[in-house]
């Protein structure tokens, strides 16, 4: 099996809502205070692409910034970077983004003959609420921008205690729903690409993508040092599972193992 570098940089501003207001009310920049600088790795295996059977190692530089302060109560590595308009604790929203790879042939044979999906990014809104004071559920909607344009929503409640001290452990379920131009970027077989792939033409419709779980265990080694190991499983469904390339050759099943460690470095800015 090919092992295939993938690499992904999530950069997460997590400014306090309606800060800089209350930063130029007493004289100061929008930026004063104190801020954190999260850096790490995460190594783990997964499908080499959305729909594949084979798994391979990939590893992911993990970046964020963000004000000091109480902070989330939990957060999930399935968490895209957002930005907060409205914090009232136990429910925020706000604006979300993703950065969306590229896909072609050299991601898998499997792919040969299909349209390549460019690199490109998906924009759009979140809610996240908490029931009690150890649930999560949190919901995505984003536009896709170049890379495709549908609409994916991504819906996920978590569960989280310290079993320890320093070692909390969360796990919930996932679900994931989108429309039809997402679809037709990856999963879609025009009459053109059937003959070169040798695939079923598929027409996608909308409707949802996959269910499953997720479970992390994280463990707080240092104030600053964070390390944690977590297991997703999901299975695609709907117009992703309906798919010739899934069908003849890949998974419903998708599962995803590895660990990841982060340094939060603290500073301020004037």
């Amino acid at each position: 099996m090919s092992h295939r570098s993938v690499v992904s940089i999530s950069l997460a501003i997590a400014l306090s809502s309606f800060g800089s207001a209350a930063a130029q009310e007493s004289g100061q920049h929008f930026w004063s205070g104190d801020w954190y600088l999260n850096v790490g790795v995460a190594g783990f295996s997964a499908p080499k692409f959305e729909g594949s059977s084979h798994n391979e190692f990939k590893f992911s530089p993990l970046i964020s910034v963000g004000r000091q302060g109480a902070g989330p109560r939990f957060s999930s590595r399935n968490d895209n970077p957002s930005f907060a308009l409205i914090d009232k604790g136990a429910f925020s929203a706000g604006i979300v983004g993703k950065f969306v790879p590229s896909r072609d042939d050299g991601d898998g044979h499997e792919l040969k003959g299909l349209r390549k999906v460019k690199w490109g990014a998906e924009a759009g809104a979140f809610v996240e609420v908490y029931p009690t004071d150890f649930l999560r559920a949190r919901a995505e909607v984003r536009q896709g921008i170049r890379s495709h344009d549908g609409v994916v929503a991504d819906l996920a409640v978590d569960a989280f205690t310290d079993i320890a001290p320093d070692l909390q452990l969360s796990a919930g379920p996932r679900a994931t729903f989108a429309t039809s131009g997402y679809y037709d970027a990856y999963y879609g077989v025009s009459a053109k690409h059937a003959a070169a792939s040798g695939l079923d033409p598929y027409k996608p419709s909308s409707g949802i993508q996959s269910y499953g779980a997720g479970a992390a265990l994280t463990w707080k080694a240092t104030e600053n040092l964070s390390a944690s190991s977590f297991l997703e499983y999901k299975r695609l469904a709907g117009p992703a599972a309906d798919s010739s390339l899934v069908r003849d050759r890949g998974s419903k099943n998708q599962v995803l193992i590895g660990v990841s460690a982060t340094y939060k470095f603290n500073f301020s800015l004037q």
